[in-house]
């Protein structure tokens, strides 16, 4: 049977197919259920004929699911195959024709083999006037997948493979070849080592061309027609790593399960295994590829899920099998395992080095790693930049896969910068393309960004679910990186709330739980949080200690901001007038940085050192301008401890009454409002984003509370006013 390709990532799901039959898909964790909806051709009524019939384990996410047609819904399947079985021999010949013209790989050759043969296409009015296919200028448009797959499949092995033989006879252009041989290998009868290599140097072409999803193809037929089985497993380890960068993660599993590779079983790990498991395998891999490309490439590999498991000791380590294997390890893995070891001035000229690498319209890998320098050298405008152009050049290579991993670190580009609702807005796009394609590593990272997003607009309950999840699913996995940006943003939950001793507690742990469970990198960037806490607890003894190595680290990176924070810490550690100097240090390296939300946090807290040395002017401004930041950040716990230094002062605070909701809502409470707006139930505003009616009443609370109203009379007089 021919496999089948998913549909494209960027369809609309159809409405309701989240609820299907006796085991509703909204039942389903939430990866899988993307999945599911992504492997059907998001049709919902193959959603609810498959959902019921999976196993514990493929509903858990721990199998992958079925991919063969007659395995996903073979009662829908064969509903229209009895409706193409009732249109005349004629018509069903051409409607064979166009759909293996057009799946798994579209050769666009329809209408020349109709010309070629002569073949009258006026039997199509049939299908048409049955709503089955439109015949064109084009060629033929199916109703939907399930019919194309339906026409292909009604028709007898010997009638597909003559639709196979003629369609490979119209192409015969030089640029055809990888497509004239998708059909003669479609057409085969049975093995043939001749026809096998064919396939295998047409799916190396396509590999090389940018196109995965074609290549694996390509992979998997040369691999079912090839005689030799160390060929045959080769082949298929190719075609499962074609599978899964071009977004089919079940499909890889499935190909890899028959193969025993350890690169492969390590890059499937880093993404939706176990990170310690994943270095093991990586590494174990590069040292069997020797002095190779390849080699360099899995050390790279390897590099990464050191830095997710939080155990960046595995740096030192995989440089030394860099050195081992007579490899230049790459800037992330050097400047890496030089930061560990405090070595901060050679770790700054290796990610300079890195994050000036990756040029336009080049390597994703590449360009991802020179974001994640950019980010470790404090320069988040270089990070947005590169993350960015490694997401279009992921696209444009068909690897949706690697479009979360850049957009994973263009989201905490965008936080550093303040840019909160676009980094919300980016991390839940992310996020939906992150489950669709099977990276539940990289869905549990984004999910931590949020949980940040949640903490900094107030969000009590938000940021506690969404930090349990990541802290659940980490700890099961490995992912120390995660595992700490979750506790950070609790701890900054904290922070703003006034819970002081609670926040130096989860700050002080960032590094004290071992590999898998916190991230020492993480604790470090936290150090400018963690400083304020323990001062306010009065314990500054360690967070001396924790200012001084992260002011040596700023030095060395020469970054404004790290600079500006790191007076900043110096300002809070000072006793009385003295911080004030260290305040106005701060605040002019600020306005060289980009990172305005913590200069308005640096404004607040100078406001309140300039209120207890009585220069209450200034104090005054400057809280009129944190507040602003505030407001316009969608922070509500820092302006509202702006407003109460505001009041200190003897100074009126109104409310944020009569602001634009765009401005002051949340992405997702914004979309609750004009939903609520517009009339509808909690009830059906959670159906539709396929969440609990008791979220939704969370949400409309905080609506309400932001935009200082009391009823939906009011919401929908404020939003009609502002659109």
């Amino acid at each position: 049977m021919i496999p089948v390709n998913p549909p494209p990532l960027d369809r609309t799901s159809p409405p309701g197919t989240t609820d299907a039959g006796p085991g509703p898909a909204s039942a389903l964790p939430e990866g899988v259920r993307a999945r599911v909806r992504r492997v059907v051709y998001e049709d919902q009524r193959a959603v609810a004929e498959l959902v019921p019939r999976l196993t514990e384990r493929q509903a858990a996410g721990a199998d992958p699911l079925p991919v063969e047609p007659a395995e996903l819904a073979p009662r829908l399947l064969g509903t229209l195959r009895r409706e193409i079985r009732a249109l005349p021999d004629d018509t069903r010949s051409l409607l064979l024709l166009a759909a293996a013209d057009q799946y798994p790989v579209t050769t666009h050759a329809f209408l020349r083999a109709v010309t070629a043969v002569r073949v009258d296409t006026r039997p199509l009015e049939a299908a048409e006037t049955a709503g089955i296919a439109h015949a064109g200028a084009g060629g033929v448009s199916f109703r939907d997948a399930w019919t194309r797959i339906a026409a292909y499949e009604t028709a007898s092995p010997a009638d597909r493979r003559a639709a196979h033989q003629l369609l490979a006879r119209v192409l015969g252009g030089k640029a055809e070849t990888t497509r004239r041989t998708w059909h003669r290998g479609a057409a085969a009868l049975g093995p043939s080592a001749r026809l096998a290599a064919e396939l295998r140097l047409a799916a190396d072409r396509a590999r090389a061309e940018g196109r995965p999803g074609l290549a694996r193809a390509l992979a998997e037929r040369a691999a079912e027609l090839s005689p030799d089985p160390v060929v045959e497993a080769g082949l298929l380890a190719a075609a499962a790593a074609d599978a899964w960068r071009c977004g089919e993660p079940d499909r890889a599993r499935r190909l890899a399960a028959r193969t025993d590779n350890p690169a492969l079983g390590g890059v499937l790990a880093l993404r939706a295994g176990n990170a310690a498991e994943a270095f093991d395998a990586l590494l174990t891999a590069a040292v069997r590829q020797e002095r190779s490309a390849d080699a360099a490439a899995l050390l790279a590999l390897a590099t990464e899920a050191a830095v997710y498991t939080g155990d960046l000791g595995r740096c030192h380590e995989a440089q030394a099998v860099a050195h081992w294997l007579g490899l230049a390890p790459s800037g992330i893995l050097a400047g890496l395992a030089a930061a560990v070891a405090g070595r901060y001035d050679e770790a700054r000229v290796l990610l300079k080095g890195t994050a000036g690498g990756g040029g336009p319209g080049g390597d994703p890998g590449l360009l991802i790693h020179s974001g994640i320098a950019a980010l470790l050298l404090g320069d988040p405008t270089r990070a947005v930049a590169a993350t960015l152009r490694a997401a279009a050049s992921a696209r444009a290579r068909g690897t949706p896969g690697t479009v979360v991993q850049a957009m994973e670190f263009r989201v905490y580009a965008d936080f550093w910068t303040g840019r909160t609702r676009s980094a919300e807005a980016a991390a839940q796009e992310a996020l939906a393309l992150a489950h669709a394609t099977g990276q539940d590593n990289g869905a549990c990272h984004l999910r931590a960004a949020l949980a940040m997003f949640a903490a900094v607009t107030g969000d009590e309950e938000a940021c506690r679910e969404r930090a349990a999840a990541v802290r659940s699913y980490a700890v099961a996995h490995g992912l120390g990186l995660a595992a700490a940006l979750a506790q950070w943003a609790l701890a900054f939950l904290d922070l703003t709330h006034g819970r002081f001793p609670a926040a130096a507690a989860r700050l002080r742990a960032l590094a004290g739980f071992g590999p898998g469970h916190g991230h020492r990198a993480i604790r470090h960037l936290a150090t400018p949080h963690y400083v304020e806490a323990a001062v306010r607890t009065g314990d500054t003894r360690v967070a001396r200690a924790a200012h001084a190595d992260y002011h040596r680290w700023a030095t060395s990176v020469r970054s404004p901001d790290d600079l500006a924070l790191s007076a900043r810490c110096r300002a809070l550690l000072a006793p009385g007038a003295e911080a004030v100097p260290h305040y106005r240090a701060a605040l002019d390296l600020h306005a060289r940085g980009t990172r305005d939300f913590e200069r308005a946090r640096t404004e607040l807290l100078f406001a309140g050192a300039l209120r207890r040395t009585r220069q209450r002017a200034e104090a005054r401004d400057r809280l009129h301008s944190a507040l602003e930041a505030f407001e316009s950040f969608g922070a509500p716990h820092c302006a509202a401890q702006a407003r109460a230094e505001l009041r200190a002062l003897g100074t009126p605070s109104t409310p944020n009454s009569g602001a634009d909701p765009a401005a002051v809502l949340t992405a997702q409470q914004h979309m609750v409002a004009r939903m609520a707006a517009d009339g509808a139930t909690n009830r059906e505003i959670a159906d539709r984003l396929n969440l609990s009616p008791r979220t939704i009443d969370h949400h409309l609370r905080g609506v309400f509370s932001r935009l200082g109203i009391r009823s939906r009379i009011e919401l929908v007089r404020l939003l009609g006013e502002s659109s």
